[in-house]
């Protein structure tokens, strides 16, 4: 349960610092409620049973001495899982604390190959190896911590207990049965519980904390494109409470060297202004705010015209430089991105080679031009691309049902009902082997 936990937690998540405390700056607040971690427990097994498998078991060796025979030296070596099934698993939110597993009726058996010598009265050395099983039927119960390490969800588990209610010792072959299982039974079974404890209780943690970093990665993955990413990182350590677990992270827009698509802007103004020759810069990054009318966007772009003059041989240029400020509501259906335009405010910076009513009819027709026929051009064309682009990370296999996207100041708010991210969980399994 808790490596799944992460598995959808970790999908926000980059890298930077934490801050510490209950208050959190925060772009994107997601939280998972109980019932959604019910749906998630659904899939705990196939990560217990990962555990169990990867764990490295190591030989036991020892000594001990028995009437008539002396020293016993014994050891249990290449110790292996050769069956492996869980009942059942339940899960529950402490407050400010931890998430809580139970996993109930855990059948596993051991194989491995004893070996054992020992000196008789008449001084002959005796070697013998028998290959063994352990029959055991184990509960488990796993109390994990979610915190933030640089931006990223980290998970520890303190109170990690497993408790035995079957450890039976089979041995084939054998031709002493008796006295070896009276030698072996109780005091082997005693050091394998302690192997098989912290073998166990490690490799959960070990796969939760690999589980998040492979989740995060294809999060970070998702969420960029060529120059362009959002760092996600988490403000601070995740919120606990007994009917939900939370998360907050930045949601900042980066962009390393911004490029706009020229295509789009050359057919839009191609039909108003045919023998024009247009560019269009970004000069500065675009910076995203969230607020409660919707998510802003605002940018400092120059437009560049270039009219040939009757001889051909010449071109005049007229540049503007402009700010542009949009804000937009996005929604997400049936697999789709939508985007709606709420408003549009376009501000004059500098302009070159016009004069002054020259410069207020361009402005004027720039405005009319980019606001009804650019902008919805631009929004239709970004909402196939985005679409398209999130297809192919692979978020059309999310079965997201009836997801909101609601805005606040200062943070975004996702709302929605998931079925469990099957693909995701095979693709870590299979990193796993």
């Amino acid at each position: 349960m808790l490596a799944a936990t992460v598995l959808t937690l970790a999908l926000l998540g980059n890298v930077h610092a934490c801050s510490k405390g209950t208050s959190h700056k925060a772009g994107i607040v997601c939280r998972i409620t109980k019932p959604s971690l019910l749906v998630l427990n659904q899939e705990t097994a196939k990560v217990i049973q990962t555990a169990f498998q990867r764990a490295s078991y190591p030989n036991i060796t020892g000594e001990k001495a028995m009437m008539l025979l002396g020293q016993v030296k014994y050891g249990l070596h290449n110790i292996q899982i050769s069956h492996l099934s869980i009942a059942s698993s339940r899960v529950e939110l402490v407050e400010a604390k931890s998430i809580d597993v139970s996993i109930q009726n855990v059948s596993v058996v051991f194989k491995g190959t004893l070996k054992y010598g020992y000196t008789t009265a008449w001084g002959l050395g005796i070697d013998q190896s028998i290959d063994f099983e352990i029959d055991s039927a184990i509960d488990l119960q796993i109390n994990t911590q979610l915190t933030c390490d640089s931006g990223r969800v980290r998970t520890d588990a303190p109170d990690c207990y497993l408790s035995f209610h079957k450890l039976l010792l089979h041995l084939q072959g054998e031709r002493e049965p008796g006295w070896i299982k009276q030698l072996f039974t109780n005091f082997i079974s005693f050091t394998l519980k302690l192997v098989l404890k912290g073998q166990i209780c490690k490799e959960i943690n070990v796969i939760s904390n690999i589980m998040a970093d492979f989740v995060q990665t294809r999060a970070a993955s998702i969420l960029s494109d060529g120059d362009i990413g959002v760092d996600i990182s988490l403000t601070g350590d995740p919120i606990i409470t007994a009917s939900y677990l939370e998360s907050h992270h930045k949601a900042v827009l980066e962009t390393w060297g911004f490029n706009t698509n020229q295509e789009i802007f050359r057919e839009v103004v191609g039909g108003f202004l045919s023998q024009a020759q247009v560019t269009v810069h970004c000069l500065k990054m675009p910076k995203i705010s969230c607020q409660n009318k919707g998510v802003v966007v605002n940018s400092l772009v120059m437009v560049k015209f270039l009219f040939p003059r009757p001889d051909q041989q010449h071109s005049v240029a007229y540049t503007f430089e402009e700010d542009i400020t949009t804000t937009v509501q996005a929604s997400y259906s049936k697999k789709k991105l939508f985007l709606s335009l709420l408003d549009f405010q376009i501000t004059p910076k500098t302009v070159s080679n016009l004069t002054e009513s020259s410069s207020e009819s361009v402005q004027s027709f720039l405005q009319s031009m980019i606001t009804t026929v650019g902008i919805p051009e631009v929004m239709s064309r970004l909402e196939a691309v985005f679409t398209a682009l999130m297809n192919s990370k692979g978020l059309s296999l999310f079965d997201i049902i009836n997801p909101e996207i609601i805005t606040r100041d200062g943070f975004l708010l996702l709302q929605m009902d998931f079925g469990f991210p099957e693909h995701l969980l095979v693709d870590f399994l299979q990193s796993l082997s």
